[in-house]
């Protein structure tokens, strides 16, 4: 199935997660199995979070701080949906296999 993930982009100019395990670097292209990192003041929900397009209300693509973020296609294996509010996108995917198609 194809849907969309949110990155940050690194100091090398790489893909990282926004928030659990900022210092991974993502490859584009290869799959990647999810992993477990529990992180004060986060909910468990194990696997990538992804969205159907997109689109999340609440978080911005350039941050005061000077943090950029991309919109990246993905695809994605072994995945359940997740309904959060409207606000928050709406439908979530939680994945446990993803791998980044291309950055938008």
């Amino acid at each position: 199935m194809i849907a969309y993930k949110l990155f940050r982009i690194n100091k090398n100019g790489g893909l990282s997660p926004l928030f659990i395990n900022r210092k991974q670097e993502i490859p584009i292209g290869e799959w990647l199995q999810a992993e477990y990192h529990p992180t004060k003041g986060f909910k468990i929900r194990q696997g990538f979070h992804l969205t159907l397009k997109p689109e999340a209300p609440h978080l911005k693509t350039l941050l005061k701080s000077g943090e950029v973020r991309v919109w990246c296609k993905v695809e994605v294996e072994d995945y359940e949906y997740h309904e959060r509010p409207e606000s928050q996108g709406g439908l979530w995917v939680l994945a446990q296999r993803m791998r980044v198609i291309e950055r938008l």
